[in-house]
This record gives structure tokens, C-alpha cells and sequence, in this order.
């Protein structure tokens, strides 16, 4: 951690739906004139697409699983290096991963490529993360170690597969037997990485639908904010203001000291109420 050069990281699964933090801090950032390194976590996956499909098929013919959510599919030492960098100096570098033609058309460049290595500007304010490992932990390793502001989006585990077979089917190209696949490989790892870092984070947003999603490899909508609450859980809630979150969001309750339950569409609002006091505090010590 370093107050001088805040990082704030947003860390969920693949379809997990973090847009909307995403969304509610970019327009933090715009309002309070706050400018952000944007780091995109695919940017730190070991392989290209192509070279991943090469390196999966020889880790199963040696009876290994190798996948995006485990440590040996992603460059997680460079990642913290990355980290540890802004945090002492304000710099690093980063890259993208292009994941579409409408993103690759950009740059010239195939699907499932990474854009070259560029370094940070040198006037940012803080460090914005948003993928799968903001908040990993080993023997080896600590990410979130670094993090001055961890946030963990993480549907129930139904309405994530709803969300990501959907999105990778319709935006990615992907057939719906081949995410199923992915998702099921995947299982191991997303236990033993991903889910641990839920217990690690400042916040967590779990959106929870209220309509039948009992068989998420058939359905083919994905329940709206209309049909979902959104539960929040505080792991520090000493300093949060509850009865001013409760005055503020119109059909929210408590259900548990450190939780707060609400429509989810309520839920841009409420990102906006409760980040803002944050960045100001994370922003007060940059400057101070």
C-alpha cells in the first residue's frame, strides 16, 4: 500500500459483471478530476490465444489442467512487480489483451493477441485494476498486499455462468458448448484462486437474482437488474454510515451487521454513495 500512489483493484471472475463499478468509478474519476492508470488484469495472461490453446492441449496430455484462473496461465510475478512499482514510484507498465475484431481492428492486430508493453503516463493519481487476480494471495506471492482499495464482484455462481456463456457466445464467438467446456475445466482453479480472494476484499457486491436460473447452461436471458438484489458486505463496516445508505437507497435493509441488501438497480447509485468518501480519504493522503 503506499499513499502516495493509491491502488484501488476490482477483482472477479470471468463474467462476474464488474461494468458497473467499473462505470460508477469512471464517472468518480471524471467528477473529482481524479486521473487513473487504467490496467486491464487479461493484459497479464502468460499466452495468447493461440499459444494457449497449444499450452492446455500439452498440460492435458500430460494430465494437467492449465486455465486463465490459475497462477501458470498468467504472469502473476509481474503483475505484483507491477503493483509494488506504482506503489513506491507512481510507474509500470501494462498492455491489453485483444479479446474481439472491434478491439484488434484498432491496432492492426489479430484476435486474441496483446497489444506491446507501454509504460504508465507519469501524472496519474492512482492505479485502477480490473481482472481476475487483484486480490491473490501464495507462498509466493501477495497482490493484495498492495491494494489500498479491494473490491470483489461476485454473483451467485449460477447467475455468473448465465452471464458468461451469454457474453462469450454473443460478443466473443464462441460457441455455447465450448464456454460450458471452459467453465467446468476451470472449476478447480476458481475454487482454489479465485474464490479465496473474496475474503480478502474491503467490499463485495453479490448480485442475486430473484428468478429461476436453477439450469444456467439452457437459459438464454440473463435475469435483469429488475429481477436481482444486490447484497453488499463491508468487511470493515466501523465508519460506514448505514443509516445514511439506508436513507439514501430507496428499499434497502440491513440484513446482517456488516451487510446491506438493495434493488440492484439501485446499485450505481449506491457504488457512487459509498466509493466517493473512499476516494476522497484515498486522495486527502495523496495530497496531504
Amino acid at each position: 500500500m503506499s499513499e502516495k500512489h493509491p491502488i484501488i483493484a476490482v477483482t472477479g471472475s470471468s463474467g462476474a459483471g464488474a461494468e458497473p463499478v467499473m462505470s460508477a468509478f469512471t464517472h468518480l474519476f471524471w467528477r473529482e478530476k481524479v486521473k487513473p492508470v487504467v490496467v486491464q488484469g487479461d493484459g497479464f495472461h502468460r499466452y495468447s490465444r493461440v499459444e494457449m490453446k497449444a499450452a492446455v492441449a500439452e498440460a492435458g496430455s500430460n494430465g494437467h489442467v492449465l486455465t486463465h484462473y490459475g497462477p501458470q496461465g498468467n504472469l502473476l510475478e509481474k503483475l505484483e512487480a507491477t503493483f509494488r512499482e506504482y506503489g513506491e514510484r507512481g510507474s509500470g507498465e501494462h498492455r491489453q489483451y485483444l479479446h474481439c475484431e472491434s478491439d484488434a481492428a484498432k491496432y492492426c492486430q489479430p484476435c486474441g493477441t496483446f497489444t506491446p508493453w507501454e509504460r504508465f503516463p507519469e501524472d496519474s493519481d492512482l492505479l485502477f485494476y480490473q481482472g481476475l487476480h487483484g486480490g491473490f494471495v501464495s507462498p509466493e506471492l501477495d497482490i493484495a498486499r498492495h491494494v489500498d482499495l479491494l473490491i470483489g464482484v461476485t454473483p451467485i455462481v449460477n447467475l455468473e455462468w448465465i452471464q458468461k456463456i451469454n457474453r462469450d457466445a454473443d460478443e466473443r464467438g464462441y460457441s455455447r458448448e465450448a464456454v460450458m467446456h471452459s467453465i467446468l475445466e476451470r472449476m478447480p482453479d476458481y475454487v482454489n484462486y479465485i474464490t479465496p480472494q473474496f475474503s480478502r476484499t474491503h467490499i463485495n457486491f453479490q448480485r442475486v437474482p430473484v428468478v429461476d436460473t436453477s439450469n444456467p447452461f439452457i437459459a438464454r436471458d440473463v435475469p435483469n437488474l429488475d429481477e436481482s438484489f444486490m447484497v453488499v458486505r463491508f468487511r470493515y463496516p466501523k465508519g460506514v454510515d448505514f443509516p445514511y445508505l439506508l436513507r439514501m437507497i430507496r428499499d434497502s435493509f440491513m440484513s446482517r451487521p456488516n451487510t446491506i441488501v438493495m434493488p440492484a438497480g439501485k446499485a450505481m447509485l449506491a457504488m457512487e454513495i459509498i466509493f466517493l468518501p473512499l476516494l476522497h480519504e484515498l486522495m486527502k493522503k495523496r495530497r496531504g
